[in-house]
Order: C-alpha cells, then structure tokens, then sequence
C-alpha cells in the first residue's frame, strides 16, 4: 500500500517526530511504500496568495502545490502528524491545506452541491497536545476540535478518517505511555 505522512513539527527531537518514525518503520518493515512530507524540513510556504487563489479558479496551481498534489494522488493511505497549538494545526499544516487542498483538486461544487475529491483513500490524524482530555471535554473543545479538521477538512475532501489520535498531557509524558501511544498507532496499520 502507499502511505503519505504530512509531518508538522519544527523540533527533530519532539514527540511528534518519534511517532512519524515509530509509523515510517512499521510500514516499510510491512511492506508498504512510505513517503514523508516534512513541511518544516521542506521550508513549505504556507501562505496561500492571490496569485494561488486566481490559479485556483483557472485550474492552475504552482509547482510545489503541484508537487503535493501528485504525492496525494499517488496515496491510498495519508497520515497527518501535528500537535494541537492554540486549540488547532500549526500554521504551517494550515497553509499547506489552505494551498493544497484547493478547489478542483480536493472539492468542487455541482450545481452548488459540495463533492468531495479525495475519495477512496485513507486517513489518519495523530495530534498531541499539553491540556488533558478532560479539559478539553469540560469546555467542548475535543468537540470542536474534531469538527472542525475531521469534518470540515478532512472528510469534506471526501477522505475517509480510519482513525483520529488525540495524545494528551504530551508535553512531559511518561516513557511507557509514549510507547503505549505508538503501540496504539501501529495497531491500526495493517501489514501489506
């Protein structure tokens, strides 16, 4: 199978990145084609333009979108890895949606009904974030947090969601429930 990881996150040595490794290996140990897309590492431009939003309506985007684009389409199976800051993506993975996803590539509308384009592939999301679960279910964050990637993202781009992680109390967590969380992870993957 092939895997796209859209990975979000400045710092080599975080959380983040032990869990896209941890899932990279599992994969090619299975078999599957992987290919990671760093947006930090690439110094993806996140800002979406004018001159991006008139392409858009013509049909045309430029090279890196394009670029992003032919790995999306080559996916069965796309994993986005980011933690939570400020109740949502880093602006980075923002931006790469906000570019990427864009109209006649992701969704369209016919007849001013909303069709999604990236059916019959996969996703995962994996986020991390410092407040507990239960602070966020106090105030319906977790809700909204959903909501507002998983529905008016990701399945409105008609992706599939497999699974959604949310990892709390990440900031200082214990060794065994980081491998407990990439054991979680993993499962969910299944061999080639």
């Amino acid at each position: 199978m092939k895997h796209l990881i859209i990975y979000a996150h400045p710092n080599p040595e975080s959380l983040n990145s032990f869990l896209k490794q941890t899932l990279a290996e599992h994969l090619w140990d299975n078999g599957h084609e992987v290919v990671i897309r760093d947006l930090y590492q690439l110094k993806f431009n996140p800002v979406l333009s004018l001159e991006d939003m008139q392409g858009q309506r013509m049909g045309k985007v430029s090279d890196d979108v394009q670029k992003e684009q032919e790995y999306i389409s080559w996916a069965h199976h796309i994993t986005f890895i980011y933690p939570i800051w400020w109740t949502g993506m880093p602006a980075i993975m923002k931006g790469f949606i906000d570019r990427v996803f864009s109209y006649g590539f992701a969704y369209r509308y016919d007849q001013g009904i909303q069709k999604g384009l990236l059916t019959g592939k996969q996703t995962t999301i994996i986020n991390t974030h410092g407040k507990s679960k239960a602070d966020y279910e106090d105030i319906g964050m977790d809700k909204a947090m959903s909501l507002t990637s998983d529905k008016g993202i990701f399945t409105y781009c008609g992706l599939e969601i497999n699974q959604h992680f949310f990892f709390d109390k990440a900031d200082r967590p214990a060794p065994e429930t980081i491998e407990n969380w990439a054991s979680g992870i993993v499962s969910t993957y299944k061999p080639e």
